[in-house]
């Protein structure tokens, strides 16, 4: 009876640890503000919309496999939640130009992206460098690098 009980034991804990497993692997690959928040909180709905993206508001939140997301109306929310692979971002969050060039992590400007075949990239982006424009000079080359890139990376 002893060792049937630890069978089940050891079974229920060994299913939590696997089942939590992808969850922590996203959270740690992932492009995170704070170790859980996506795109520096914005509402990554508002990246499809003619208004560009807008900040989320944190009482307007979902969970998507360990990754929090903000938004900045119900409305957002709700179609995240119905599709939320459509509106993640590619790459974790991480610049798609590094990521196409060497595969590094490198961080974004949230207001600085571009959607592809319905798929929101962004982009690192200050006073002096503008990774969008360099993508844009060889997407053709850097989008199948990246997915590349991004699959070794999340292993």
């Amino acid at each position: 009876m002893v060792r049937l009980y630890m069978v089940a034991l050891l079974f229920t804990v060994s299913s939590v640890i696997l089942a939590q497993s992808p969850n922590s692997l996203r959270v740690s690959k992932f492009n995170l503000k704070d170790g859980h928040i996506a795109l520096h909180g914005y509402d990554p709905v508002s990246y499809f919309g003619s208004g560009g993206p807008q900040k989320g508001n944190s009482q307007i939140s979902t969970t998507y496999e360990g990754v929090l997301y903000y938004f900045s109306s119900n409305a957002n929310k709700n179609s995240f939640d119905k599709n939320p692979a459509q509106y993640e971002p590619q790459f974790g969050g991480w610049c798609a130009y590094a990521m196409g060039k060497d595969g590094s992590e490198v961080d974004v400007d949230p207001a600085t992206y571009k959607i592809i075949d319905n798929k929101l990239y962004l982009f690192y982006h200050t006073f002096f460098n503008n990774t969008l424009n360099t993508w844009n000079e060889d997407q053709v080359h850097l989008l199948p690098n990246a997915n590349k890139n991004w699959v070794n990376y999340f292993r």
